[in-house]
This record gives structure tokens, sequence and C-alpha cells, in this order.
């Protein structure tokens, strides 16, 4: 075995009291690093060059929206699974980006250990990088299983992170819905 995180796994396996050479434990370690590289295969993508792939130049200053990206990630802090929404808008200043790489964004970002806040500031600051829009939104609507595991919030409680950008800052009622 010489791939470092099985050996970290089956390491751990036989800290916490387990024997990882007990029949359902043999291929833990191998399944276990195949996760996490998985999980964390956005740390190997470039999202400028996701979004730079697929730039327009268009005459078009009206919201483009795309909303309801399921999401997958992992908390930094106890590297538990979160899930939820984004929702990402931008108001274009003469480029706009194909559909389809807002949600790839979106899977780009979220596979890193991440924290919301982070995670929310990262797809909309590329999208203020790269195409330079009069303004950009990124809503973050998260089920922080590490959070209940802990009993941080309370029942019922959701998340929400929301506007960016200048244009999101002066007109905040447009994208929180009043």
């Amino acid at each position: 075995m010489s791939d470092p995180i099985e050996q970290s796994i089956t390491s751990i396996l036989t800290e916490i009291g387990e024997k990882p050479e007990r029949d359902g434990l043999q291929r833990t370690p191998a399944r276990v690093a195949a996760a996490m590289r998985f999980f964390t295969k956005g740390y190997a993508q470039d999202p400028t060059e996701t979004l730079n792939n697929a730039l327009f130049e268009v005459d078009y200053d009206e919201m483009v929206l795309v909303k309801d990206i399921d999401f997958y990630s992992l908390c930094e802090h106890h590297m538990v699974p979160f899930f939820g929404r984004a929702h990402v808008g931008y108001i274009p200043d003469g480029k706009v980006v194909g559909l389809s790489k807002i949600p790839r964004l979106v899977e780009m970002f979220a596979r890193r250990l991440q924290v919301q806040e982070r995670f929310t500031m990262q797809v909309a600051s590329i999208i203020e990088d790269v195409l330079q829009p009069k303004g950009v939104a990124v809503v973050v609507e998260a089920n922080a299983d590490g959070d209940e595991s802990a009993r941080v919030h309370k029942d019922g409680a959701s998340p929400a992170l929301g506007p960016r950008g200048a244009a999101a800052r002066s007109h905040n009622k447009v994208f929180q819905g009043e």
C-alpha cells in the first residue's frame, strides 16, 4: 500500500480500535482514498479556464440567473458533508458565459474543503474577475450536516448566504425577493 491516504485511513481504523484486515474493512482504505479524491477534485481544476472557454460578447444587460444548482461539499472544520443549492445571478456588462458553466463553477468550488461563506465568495469573485459584470449575487442555501451533528443550528434553521458586488449591494432588495 503506497497511497498516503490509504495508509492514513488504515492508521485511523487501527487507532479507533478496528482491525483493518478484517473482512468488511480490507478495501475500506482504498475506497475512502478514492472518495476523498473525488470530494476534493476541485483543487485540480482552474475556474478561470472554465469560464474563459465559454465567454461571449453580448449586448445584454438584464439579469442572468441560474438557480437550484445542487452541490455537495465537505466542511473544512470536521470534514463532514454539507450540501444544498446555490443560486447564481449576474448583470452582464458586455460579456456573458455559457449557462452550463455556472453549475460547473459551483461544483468546482464545492469539491474543495469549504466553509459556506468562502464558497459563496469564491463563486462570486471568479465571476466578477472574469466577466466584470455590473453586479453578481450568489445565494447558498445549505444543510450543514456538520453543524447539525454538533447541534449548532436550531431545528428548521437553514443558513442562506447572499448578495455580493456593487449592484447587489445597491439593489439588495431585488436579490432578497422584496
